[in-house]
């Protein structure tokens, strides 16, 4: 199956959330799935405005209740209305020092819930420039394991060295990459039905050569996802394949 994942972050649309909503809702065909991930407050908002277009939370508690202020448990998701949520996003894991232990439980938390998740994985630049990228993949994917079961799931490739710093990752290099990710799933997970994103920096001006060559079965696009003409650009040359 193909995605097209809106990751809005902390951030709400220039348009407005009902333009945005409407303008993605038109788009919407059977080539691919959109998905839009609203910050929590605005969950229940976009699920009541998505016609043809499914909800993501960009995250979750690994706990399914109790004392954890601040924490927004699954169920609370599914309550909203919603069907994906992103887990192991480089700026969890970076920012707020999410392991892989934490994301395996959170990741089979939601599985049990019903939730589908978006598990991100990636390299920063040194992994990268060592050459340890396959490794490091590999290792992202085998720490969930005992998580993934035979539900649901998608993953999206995150090079982390990729994301802001204006160096991009070539169609060419994301299809060997992606190789070995599906290689590593197919190792540890025994599953070859899990659709593989990329979500690098993700534009209208680079997205032709990632859905040409990079072997990818969609996008989890951040900046670009705000601009609902730039988001729908990017859904639209993932329509071409």
């Amino acid at each position: 199956m193909k995605f097209a994942i809106a990751n809005w972050k902390m951030n709400l649309p220039p348009e407005g959330i009902d333009p945005y909503m409407r303008a993605v809702s038109n788009a919407a065909r059977e080539q691919a799935a959109i998905v839009v991930a609203p910050p929590y407050p605005f969950l229940r908002d976009v699920a009541a405005q998505a016609k043809g277009v499914d909800v993501a939370a960009q995250n979750a508690s690994e706990n399914d209740k109790g004392a954890f202020t601040g924490e927004v448990a699954p169920a609370m998701i599914r309550y909203c209305g919603v069907r994906y949520v992103i887990l192991g996003h480089s700026e969890r894991r970076q920012l707020y020092g999410e392991n892989d232990a934490l994301i395996a439980r959170k990741l089979a938390v939601a599985m049990e819930t019903g939730l589908t998740p978006v598990l991100c994985i990636g390299e920063d630049l040194r992994v990268r420039d060592a050459g340890e990228a396959p490794v490091h993949l590999a290792e992202q994917i085998h720490a969930v394991a005992t998580a993934v079961g035979r539900g649901p799931i998608v993953v999206a490739y995150e090079p982390i060295w990729a994301i802001g710093t204006g160096r991009n990752a070539s169609g060419a290099l994301c299809a060997e990459t992606v190789a070995e990710v599906r290689h590593a799933i197919s190792r540890f997970w025994s599953r070859s039905d899990v659709s593989v994103l990329y979500g690098g920096s993700v534009t209208p001006e680079n997205v032709d050569d990632l859905v040409t060559n990079g072997a990818i079965d969609g996008f989890l696009v951040g900046g670009a996802s705000l601009d609902s003409s730039k988001f729908l650009a990017i859904y639209t040359a993932l329509g071409r394949t």
